[in-house]
């Protein structure tokens, strides 16, 4: 099975004990997952199944969008409302038009500084292993974009937020920052991503449904096929011929229809999706910069196959992809 679904994750599970029950009850033993959501959030977690978790990274690095609520008056250690109590103050003061007074210093790109309690790595070891033995150390900060930041909703003390975001943005360095802004301090109460990259939240099964849809080999009508799921990279249509060099490695000459949307200003590869003459995903190809029209391989996905395979038929790979997104905290 290669295909990718957006499943509705419940409060409670961690993203990892979402992907071993999905590799469970699919009889997949390569399953990963794309953007890491904490057991505190809800919402879009996008799956991947065989040789489609080759695609993750291309999707981690998507725009995410959020519903947050924010807290005022208790602040604590991990930012969220898991964490054990570290301030109290009175947020009497706080009303709808003093937080959306501080939203707007927190738009555009930002600089932002992850929480003690995070995956963020600093000289080989994890945040969050310091922070439980005690051990303090300097916490690099990191440029984050936040295209969008709106009050939905104030129902004191909370202010329920939209957030689109970067990948790498921690929503709740974000609740804790608003906070500190107030002067009464804030941490994260909810959270609920309701869009990861072109996957929203109105098209992901909950978690239960697929499951069941994958334990009855009726998972179709949830599945994303690896070509959609990478559909917003510019196109390049192969003829057999192209075809044939991509499969065994080799460079093609061919142009996208608008370069100009190819073209990354941040410096990052420019990347595009080749699909085969049966319009199935061939390859990830990445343009040589010195030639704009010539394109090489980054990923081939030889020997395309449909996503059905015969009941009760496990496919074992030889090693497991989690596709952890460990810069989002929440995200």
């Amino acid at each position: 099975m290669d295909a990718i679904f957006a499943v509705d994750k419940p409060v409670g599970p961690t993203s990892h004990d979402v992907v071993a029950r999905i590799r469970r009850a699919s009889g997949q033993r390569r399953v990963g997952h794309a953007g890491t959501l904490d057991p505190l959030a809800s919402g879009v977690l996008v799956i991947a199944l065989g040789t489609a978790t080759r695609l993750l990274e291309y999707l981690t690095s998507d725009d995410k969008t959020y519903v947050a609520d924010v807290t005022f008056g208790v602040t604590t250690r991990t930012y969220d409302r898991e964490g054990d109590v570290v301030a109290r103050t009175d947020p009497v003061g706080i009303d709808a038009m003093v937080v959306e007074a501080q939203l707007d210093r927190f738009r555009g790109t930002i600089q932002q500084r992850p929480p003690a309690f995070s995956a963020v790595s600093v000289n080989g070891k994890r945040m969050y292993d310091l922070a439980r033995r005690g051990i303090e150390v300097e916490i690099p900060v990191r440029t984050v974009t936040i295209s969008s930041l709106s009050l939905d909703n104030w129902t004191p003390p909370t202010a329920r937020l939209s957030v689109t975001c970067t990948k790498g943005t921690y929503i709740r360095s974000l609740a804790h920052d608003i906070g500190n802004a107030t002067g009464v301090g804030a941490h994260l109460s909810g959270l609920r991503r309701t869009r990861s990259g072109r996957f929203g939240i109105d098209e992901a099964p909950a978690l239960e449904d697929l499951l069941e849809a994958l334990r009855q080999r009726a998972w179709h009508r949830f599945e994303t096929s690896p070509e959609t799921a990478v559909d917003h990279l510019p196109t390049i249509h192969l003829s057999p011929v192209q075809a044939r060099d991509i499969d065994q490695g080799r460079p093609v000459l061919a142009s996208v229809s608008s370069l100009v949307n190819a073209t990354n200003l941040d410096g990052r590869p420019i990347r595009a999706r080749a699909l085969d003459p049966e319009g199935r995903l061939a390859a990830i190809l990445i343009a040589v910069p010195a030639r704009p029209d010539f394109w090489r391989p980054e990923k081939v996905f030889h020997a395309a196959q449909t996503s059905q395979i015969p009941p009760h038929t496990t496919i074992v790979a030889p090693h497991e992809t989690d596709g952890s997104d460990t810069g989002d905290g929440y995200s």
